[in-house]
């Protein structure tokens, strides 16, 4: 199933399209024929940067604006067919440190966003992305979209809170609107300047400035990886089609790897570093889940969806890209 062709044409608004996921799906809309408005308030901590959509600058309306300024936001829905919803607050120790601007940005920013949609335009499809962080530390593996749900920190409340209300106004009016839950994502243009957004991205920074790669705990714990082009593939198949009732789907990789054995990989691609091992900071490990990769089954049934990409071939081409754009991102 090809979905660009879906949105030849069609008006597409994209919040924290300046970011990591924001700017790769707005460059694959441009090239499949959308006419592509994207926000982003452009907030240091949040990863937005403007050299992102370099390759497709000319062909984009950006409007630099916060998703909780409503009056920005109602005019910018307006006319839009599909809004892929990707403005967020994503480091999960700031929102123990800060957890009401977690609250404000993930929480009452879509609530925001929900009511705006309903009352000036109704149609437009939404795409949320949400989190693997909801379901906290795994009862059982590979974790399925019936898992229980017991967030470990703020950011995984928050962002649960996020979901509930997609799917309350699908269901209460019928606002279409799916829900992707995320694992770890990575690829050209991902924050690497901290570990805001996934821990890959200092872990490349490390390497990139001849440091070591730090591990905490004892590199045995399991995690699953989505390159880039899967996600904005899962992104366009999921918004493409007719869904019921505010569909809920995990990504993930049925092949996970051990942390250390990750570090391994990416020095390995990179062909120089090395790791190191250091004790789990306490407060750290309170809100770890300890071992964790999805079953992505029901978006596979549904769309067709799998990931495509190694993980080897993946970090070696962002490690490529990073090579030769590290001055942009740090």
């Amino acid at each position: 199933m090809d979905p660009d062709s879906h949105f030849h044409h069609k008006h597409v608004i994209i919040s924290g399209g300046l970011g990591f996921i924001g700017s790769n799906l707005a460059i694959r809309l441009v090239r499949a024929g959308a006419k592509v408005t994207l926000v982003d308030s452009l907030i240091p901590e949040y990863g937005g940067n403007l050299w992102n959509i370099e390759p497709v600058k000319e062909q984009v309306q950006v409007n630099i604006s916060d998703v909780r300024d409503d009056h920005s936001m109602r005019y910018l829905i307006r006319g839009k067919d599909y809004f892929f919803n990707l403005a967020g607050q994503t480091s999960h120790l700031d929102s123990m440190e800060n957890p009401f601007n977690d609250l404000e940005i993930n929480v009452k920013a879509q609530l925001s966003i929900l009511e705006t949609c309903r009352k000036y335009n109704p149609d437009i499809k939404i795409i949320f992305a949400s989190t693997r962080q909801i379901y906290g530390v795994p009862q059982y593996l590979p974790v399925d979209e019936g898992h229980p749900l017991v967030p470990v920190d703020v950011n995984g409340i928050n962002k649960l809170s996020g979901e509930m209300y997609h799917i309350l106004y699908n269901r209460i009016y019928n606002i279409r609107s799916s829900v992707l839950r995320l694992t770890n994502t990575y690829g050209p243009r991902m924050r690497i300047k901290d570990a805001k957004q996934t821990f890959l991205g200092i872990w490349i920074r490390n390497l990139l400035e001849n440091n070591d790669i730090t591990i905490y705990g004892d590199g045995s714990q399991l995690r699953d990886y989505n390159f880039i082009d899967d996600v904005i593939d899962a992104f366009l198949l999921v918004a493409s089609i007719e869904t019921g009732d505010s569909p809920v789907y995990n990504l993930g990789n049925h092949i996970p790897f051990t942390l250390k054995e990750t570090a391994e990989i990416m020095v390995q691609q990179f062909g120089a570093g090395n790791y190191s091992f250091k004790t789990f900071p306490t407060f750290l490990k309170k809100i770890d889940i300890g071992d964790y990769y999805s079953n992505y089954r029901k978006i596979s049934e549904k769309t067709g969806w799998l990931p495509k990409v190694d993980f080897q071939d993946g970090i070696k081409e962002t490690l490529e890209f990073f090579r030769e754009n590290y001055h942009h991102y740090i």
